[in-house]
């Protein structure tokens, strides 16, 4: 598969199979993501595998509440959002934070060197080490979908981040910017249909 046909095949997934994903293949996967680049040349990147299921529930019962799909109802009419794809897509996506975590083959909690402090940042390159993470974990959903693996991303709340943190000991100095569920798709896998952009509406030669 090559990296355009990663790109179109790449889909996020929140209803996920009993299958298991290979060590091996959760390794290559991984390996893709460290083939990124990174703001110092460094890749202080880390990969906590939450795939003890006693462990990953019971950090996952005391982290996040479930949502009903009746109160996601009311979260999307709170944030005023008016696009029917968007209205949709979270209207599946928020009841499934929980189940999503709990059910992938495989979850991921990747962890970045972060000194300064990254919800308060005094210039944009305090936060080259959060991008630079994110650069790795595209390069980890790809590969993913390379090997017929999918998944979906949860950025944790900031109350959840301290006690992930807490939980599994991760040192100061790191921080945590989502979580990864990968694994293969259930049969009745929903992908939430993309909003349609015509790429030459969007480039703009000189100036806006």
């Amino acid at each position: 598969m090559d990296i355009y046909e990663a790109m179109q095949k790449r889909m996020t997934i929140r209803d996920f199979s009993d299958k298991p994903v290979d060590e091996s293949v959760i390794e290559k996967i991984i390996n893709a993501g460290f083939l990124a680049p990174t703001n110092n040349h460094m890749r202080d990147w880390h990969f906590i595998l939450l795939n003890d299921r006693e462990k990953r529930a019971k950090i996952i019962e005391q982290t996040m509440k479930q949502v009903s799909p009746k109160a996601a109802q009311g979260i999307v009419n709170r944030w005023g959002l008016t696009d029917p794809s968007q209205r949709d897509m979270y209207y599946d996506a928020i009841p499934k934070q929980v189940s999503m975590l709990l059910t992938s083959a495989c979850l991921l909690l990747p962890c970045f060197r972060q000194e300064a402090n990254m919800l308060k940042p005094k210039s944009l390159s305090d936060l080259n080490g959060f991008a630079s993470i994110w650069l790795c974990i595209e390069n980890l959903l790809l590969a993913a979908a390379a090997e017929g693996v999918f998944g979906v991303t949860r950025i944790p709340f900031d109350d959840e981040r301290v006690q992930l943190k807490n939980f599994l000991n991760i040192p100061a100095g790191y921080e945590i910017p989502c979580w990864i569920a990968l694994g293969y798709p259930a049969d009745n896998a929903r992908r939430a249909s993309q909003v349609q952009i015509n790429v030459k509406d969007r480039i703009h030669r000189d100036s806006w």
